[in-house]
C-alpha cells in the first residue's frame, strides 16, 4: 500500500495520547461547570437533513457544510459545521419549554475549510445556550459562563471583546439595500476594509456613508462607546445597542473589556449583542478562544421565535492554548492469576487509582502513565499485596 494511503485530509489530524487525555479531562470539567451553573446536556446527532441542518443560517455556514447523500432515502444529508441550529430545533420542537432553557452541548463538528491558518477542520465543539429570556441578565450569565469555563481550563488573562449587530442595522436604517449589497458591506466592516466601504456607499446619503465609514475606527477601549454617540447619527436602536454594551462592560468581573463596534466576525444568525473571549498566545498576540452573543431569530425557522444566547468553543484550541495537566502517579502491578492479586487491582481501581498490569516480558518499558508506586508481595513468598513507592 502506498504511504499516500495513511496520509490524513488537509487540516484532520490523529489526536495521540497525551493530548486526547488532556482533551477528555477538559471536557469533562467544562461539562461539570456547565451543570454546575444549571444547564442541561443535550447530543445533537452528527447529520441531519440538509434543509433542517441548514435552515435560516445562511451562506457562511453552508458552504462549510460538508454534504452527502442518504443511501436509505435518497436525500442529502450534512455534517453539522456548527451546534446551535441544532440545539435550537431541540429546543422548538422536542422540549418546547415556556419557560427558560438552560442547554450544554459538546461534540465534534466538521469544516469544508478553514478560517484562519492553522486551524482543524474537526473542532471539538463545546457550547452553552440560554432560551427564553430575552434580557441582559442572560447575555451577562453566558459572558460570565465563558469565563468560568475558560479558567476552569487553566487559561489566563482573559480580555472580552464586544460588539452588536444592531449597531450597523442603526447604521443603515434609513436606506433599503439588497441582500448581496448588505453581505458586501459586512465583509468590508469585518475587515476594516474602509476604501471598500467608501466605494459600497458611493450613492447612499452622506451620513450613512460617513457612518458606515466611521465604523472600523470604533474600537478600543470602553470609551469609544462615547465616541461612537458623538460620531453616528442617532436613533433609539443605536442608543439601546451602545446603552446594552456599556452595562455588560461595566458589569463583567476578571476580564478587561473592550470594544469593536465593525465586529460581524462568526456566523449570520446573530441579532444583537455579540462577543469574543480572548488570551494571550505563546507569543504574546491575543487568541481567541470562546465566541458567541444573542440570536433571537435561530428558533423562528423552527417555528418557535424566542429570546436566545449562548456562546461555544473548540476544545482543542483551548487545550493548544494552556500548559499540558500533570499527570497522576499510576501503579504499577505485576500480571498474574493469583486471587488476592486481582482482588488487590480491582480494589484499587474501583477507589480511582490507575493500575497498570505489565505482561510478561515487558517489565522495562515506559508507558505513559508514569508509574510512581508498585504493587508488591510482602514477604516475596506468599503475603499480602501492598503498595511500595517507587
Amino acid at each position: 500500500m502506498p504511504l499516500s494511503a495513511w496520509v490524513l485530509p488537509d487540516h484532520i489530524a490523529d489526536v495521540l495520547p497525551s493530548e486526547a487525555r488532556h482533551i477528555e479531562e477538559l471536557r469533562r470539567g467544562l461539562l461539570d461547570t456547565a451543570r454546575a451553573h444549571g444547564y442541561e446536556l443535550v447530543m445533537p446527532p452528527l447529520l441531519e437533513h440538509l434543509e433542517s441542518l441548514l435552515t435560516g443560517t445562511g451562506e457562511a455556514l453552508d458552504l462549510q457544510t460538508f454534504k452527502l447523500v442518504d443511501q436509505l432515502s435518497g436525500r442529502t444529508l450534512g455534517l453539522r459545521a456548527d451546534s446551535t441550529p441544532q440545539v435550537a430545533r431541540i429546543d422548538a420542537h422536542l422540549l418546547n419549554r415556556q419557560g427558560v432553557a438552560r442547554l450544554s452541548y459538546c461534540g465534534p463538528v466538521v469544516h469544508t475549510r478553514i478560517d484562519r491558518p492553522l486551524a482543524s477542520r474537526e473542532p471539538l465543539q463545546f457550547g452553552a445556550e440560554i432560551y427564553g429570556h430575552a434580557g441582559l441578565e442572560a447575555d451577562l450569565e453566558v459572558i460570565e459562563l465563558a469565563r468560568a469555563c475558560l479558567l476552569q481550563a487553566g487559561v489566563q488573562g482573559l480580555l472580552l471583546d464586544m460588539a452588536d449587530v444592531r449597531v450597523i442595522d442603526a447604521v443603515l436604517a434609513p436606506v433599503l439595500l439588497d441582500t448581496a449589497r448588505v453581505s458586501a458591506i459586512h465583509a468590508a466592516l469585518a475587515t476594516k476594509d474602509v476604501a471598500a466601504l467608501w466605494a459600497l456607499s458611493d450613492d447612499l446619503p452622506a451620513q450613512v456613508r460617513h457612518d458606515l465609514c466611521a465604523l472600523p475606527r470604533l474600537f478600543g477601549a470602553v470609551a469609544v462607546l462615547e465616541e461612537a454617540r458623538r460620531t453616528l447619527q442617532p436613533s433609539p436602536a443605536l442608543h439601546q445597542a451602545l446603552d446594552n454594551l456599556a452595562w455588560l462592560a461595566s458589569q463583567v468581573q476578571g476580564m478587561d473589556v473592550s470594544i469593536d463596534l465593525a465586529d460581524l466576525g462568526g456566523y449570520a444568525y446573530y441579532t444583537g449583542m455579540r462577543f469574543a473571549v480572548l488570551a494571550h498566545g505563546t507569543r504574546g498576540e491575543p487568541v481567541e478562544l470562546a465566541r458567541g452573543g444573542r440570536y433571537d431569530e435561530v428558533g423562528a425557522v423552527f417555528g418557535r421565535k424566542r429570546p436566545a444566547v449562548g456562546f461555544s468553543l473548540d476544545i482543542k484550541e483551548v487545550v493548544a492554548a494552556v500548559p499540558p495537566r500533570p499527570l497522576e502517579g499510576a501503579i504499577r502491578a505485576p500480571w498474574g492469576m493469583d486471587t488476592e492479586l486481582r482482588a488487590a487491582i480491582a480494589q484499587l481501581r474501583s477507589a480511582g487509582h490507575t493500575v497498570v498490569c505489565v505482561l510478561p516480558g515487558h517489565e522495562h518499558e515506559v508507558d505513559e502513565f508514569e508509574c510512581d508506586r508498585e504493587l508488591v508481595r510482602v514477604p516475596a513468598d506468599g503475603g499480602v499485596w501492598i503498595l511500595k513507592n517507587l
